[in-house]
C-alpha cells in the first residue's frame, strides 16, 4: 500500500486572493490557478502544496486543522505576517512560547519559537484537534505508514519519510460540529485498493456535495474529511 500526502486543501471565499496572500507569507510559488482555486508549492520541492478552493460556507466555529510554522526570528516573522494583513488572536493558549495568529480570513495557525538563527517560515506541522490522540495518531500512522515519533497523555505526533511536514494530534474537548475548512488530499497508487483498506481500518465514505468525482470522499474514525485522488504515475 502506498499514499502520498499531496496537498493541504483550504476552503476560501476567494482563492485568489487568499493563495496570494499566503504565498507571499511564506515565499511559495503559486502553480496552479483556475477560476475558483489557487495551488502554492514551495520552491525547494519539499512537503506537500497548499490549494486554496472557493466555498460556500462560512467560517464560524474554530478551525481543528491547523498549521505551525518555525520562524527563524519569532518577533520578526510576527511583526511581518501582521503587516501582511494577518492578526493575533487567542483561543486560550495561555502564555505560551508559541503566537497564535489567524490569516487574513481567520484561519488560524501558529509561529512556533525560532530554533535556529534564518529568515522566513518553515513548516513544521499539520496540527489535528482530537477527542483521543493515541487512537486517532495510531490510526493515521497505520493508514499513511507513518511512525510515530513523539507522544505523551495529550497528543502524539507522526513523521514520514523525507524533510516534508509531521501530524501532530492533540486533545482538545470540543467535539467536531460541521466540516473542515481544512483538508488532506492523498495520492494512491490504486485508488480502489486503497479506498477498500482504509474503509477496512475503520475510515467512511462522506458525503460532502462533491457529486461525481474522480476523488473518492472519506472521513477518518473522529469524521474529519479527507480525499482520496486519483492514482497518479510517477512521471506525474
Amino acid at each position: 500500500m502506498t499514499l502520498r500526502w499531496d496537498t493541504v486543501v483550504i476552503d476560501t471565499h476567494n482563492a485568489a486572493v487568499l493563495g496570494r496572500w499566503w504565498a507571499e507569507a511564506l515565499g511559495w510559488e503559486i502553480v496552479d490557478e483556475s477560476d475558483d482555486e489557487i495551488e502554492v508549492a514551495n520552491p525547494a520541492g519539499t512537503g506537500p502544496n497548499l490549494l486554496f478552493g472557493n466555498g460556500p460556507d462560512e467560517k464560524a466555529v474554530k478551525n481543528r486543522l491547523h498549521l505551525d510554522f518555525v520562524p527563524g526570528n519569532q518577533s520578526v516573522e510576527v511583526e511581518r505576517l501582521a503587516g501582511l494583513g494577518a492578526s493575533r488572536i487567542d483561543i486560550g493558549q495561555g502564555d505560551a512560547t508559541w503566537v497564535v495568529m489567524a490569516d487574513p480570513e481567520g484561519n488560524e495557525f501558529c509561529v512556533l519559537s525560532a530554533r535556529a538563527p534564518g529568515t522566513g517560515l518553515s513548516w513544521e506541522q499539520v496540527v489535528i484537534d482530537s477527542a483521543d490522540p493515541q487512537t486517532l495518531g495510531r490510526w493515521w500512522a497505520e493508514a499513511l505508514g507513518w511512525k510515530v515519533i513523539d507522544q505523551d497523555d495529550e497528543s502524539v505526533e507522526l513523521a514520514g519519510e523525507g524533510d516534508g511536514p509531521h501530524l501532530f494530534f492533540l486533545k482538545v474537548p470540543d467535539t467536531k460540529t460541521v466540516k473542515n475548512r481544512l483538508h488532506l488530499d492523498l495520492v494512491p497508487d490504486d485508488q480502489q485498493a486503497e479506498v477498500s483498506r482504509l474503509l477496512s481500518l475503520g475510515a467512511s465514505h462522506a458525503d460532502i456535495g462533491q457529486g461525481e468525482t474522480s476523488w473518492v470522499v472519506m472521513a477518518d474514525p473522529e469524521g474529519n474529511e479527507f480525499c482520496v485522488l486519483s492514482a497518479r504515475s510517477t512521471t506525474d
